[in-house]
């Protein structure tokens, strides 16, 4: 297979249309604009449809549409047009339909500037818009992430009927990198029975998230529960160096984590016993792991561009058996390995506070 220096939003995005990417609505914001872009000029070529939106809420809509109907759809935006996506994304999941939802997270809140960051966590993972609903988050550390995760993320929607988000940052989605693209061509999809394709010697089939009678509701929630504790307990994914025999470990996703791995070889040459847990999937977050790793002579610290998000769902998992400190960056900062080894020398040295 032959390697190609792309840039990360590109390598999503030709990844994407290799997965068999029917239909692309976006609508312009940086850092993202790169995939928008690759997708206007290679989508149409290749069988796809693209269109620019008038805004983040027409796409979002559209994406709703061209998923009941049983095509492999995708979004993309950055962090305030996520936000108008919210509406739309919750009716998604409650519709139970597959799709790609792609974050380019700058930083925040309201406006923010077009630097990196990640501090929309909380809502990726926690449900950003109405009611009670998940999405599966898929949290890319490199180029090539960026390509075989968005492949991933196609399947596990189809698999799981389930939107999927991928929650990438600036840094990520513009820096370039060699990656590798299978040669394998598009994955088998899977029979959509359920799509609105048209009743033709069948009973029509309906789309629809409006549930008055309350009892109905409340059972349609349970078994929408019921799918998300499946997913939990099959779909968690994450990454492990030098956590065996390590006093500190350092939890970071995204560039954070590719911060932390640095910081992590650089205590391990000053004789410092530190190891690095990434999660790839924020949501299911791999709590059962972070669990089993937690002891009471051992340390987490979360590394993050945030004022501290994922640091609940360490704290959440890691339930009181071991310290958890934090070492962030905030504003479209990004924090620096050589600031991680200070923290990591303040909690061994018994200083920090």
């Amino acid at each position: 297979m032959a390697r190609i220096l792309m840039k990360g939003n590109e390598a999503l995005s030709e990844a994407a249309i290799r997965a068999g990417l029917k239909a692309f609505y976006g609508y312009p914001i940086t850092p993202q604009n790169e995939i928008p872009a690759y997708m206007a000029e290679h989508l149409p070529l290749r069988g796809g449809v693209y269109l620019q939106a008038e805004s983040e809420v027409a796409a979002i809509n559209m994406v709703y549409g061209a998923a009941g109907a049983g095509a492999r759809v995708m979004t993309s935006s950055s962090s305030p047009g996520i936000s108008l996506k919210q509406e739309g994304i919750s009716y998604i999941a409650a519709a139970q339909l597959p799709c790609v939802i792609v974050n380019v997270v700058r930083n925040g809140p309201g406006l923010g500037g077009i630097q990196p960051a990640q501090g929309d966590y909380f809502q990726a993972v926690k449900g950003g818009g109405h009611g009670d609903y998940r999405l599966i988050v898929l949290a890319p550390g490199n180029v090539q992430e960026m390509a075989d995760l968005t492949t991933l993320a196609f399947d596990l929607a189809d698999k799981w009927r389930n939107p999927v988000m991928i929650l990438s940052d600036g840094i990520l989605g513009q820096m370039m990198e060699p990656v590798e693209f299978s040669e394998n061509g598009t994955l088998q999809q899977l029979e959509k029975p359920w799509a609105t394709t048209g009743a033709v010697g069948r009973k029509p089939n309906i789309v629809n998230t409006l549930d008055i009678i309350a009892d109905k509701a409340e059972k349609n929630m349970q078994a929408l529960l019921a799918k998300y504790d499946r997913i939990k307990a099959e779909e968690a994914r994450w990454q492990e160096v030098g956590t065996e025999d390590a006093d500190v470990i350092l939890v970071g996703y995204g560039t954070s984590g590719r911060v932390a791995r640095s910081a992590m070889e650089m205590a391990r040459r000053q004789g410092l016993k530190v190891g690095l847990f990434r999660p790839i999937t924020l949501w299911p977050f791999p709590e059962k792991r972070l669990q089993e790793l937690a002891k009471s002579e051992r340390t987490f610290l979360a590394v993050e561009m945030s004022a501290g998000q994922m640091i609940e769902d360490v704290r959440l998992a890691v339930n009181g058996v071991s310290p958890v400190y934090l070492s962030n960056r905030l504003g479209g900062m990004v924090p620096t390995p050589e600031d991680v080894l200070a923290k990591i020398h303040e909690i061994v040295e018994g200083r920090v506070s």
